[in-house]
């Protein structure tokens, strides 16, 4: 059985190399977590694309489903997911997220 939510987000997963499905949007985010995820790629200038949740129910539950990650924030580069708030940070602040964008063809313009 084919889930719509789910062919949605993979879709939304495959035409962006960087897709955050969040609260709000990127200039208007809508939860301390999501700004802080958006402060930190907007800081290494890497251009992704803002999916708001709060927007789309079936979204919004979907995409917790899709990980079996139950928070929102979640970061997905190159089609793989990162992780939510937490784990972004702590790879930004180890130099690994920008190791990780790199290694996946995505533009990083500034370092920690």
């Amino acid at each position: 059985m084919t889930n719509p939510a789910f062919e949605r987000i993979e879709a939304e997963i495959k035409a962006t190399p960087v897709v955050l499905f969040m609260k709000g949007t990127p200039v208007f985010p809508q939860c301390g977590f999501s700004a802080r995820v958006v402060q930190i790629l907007s800081h290494l200038q890497v251009p992704f694309k803002g999916v708001n949740v709060l927007e789309d129910m079936e979204i919004r539950e979907g995409i917790k489903a899709y990980t079996n990650w139950p928070t929102i924030p979640q970061l997905y580069v190159g089609g793989e997911f990162v992780g939510g708030c937490d784990i972004v940070m702590e790879m930004f602040q180890a130099g690994e997220l920008q190791s990780m964008l790199k290694d996946k063809g995505v533009p990083v313009a500034a370092e920690a």
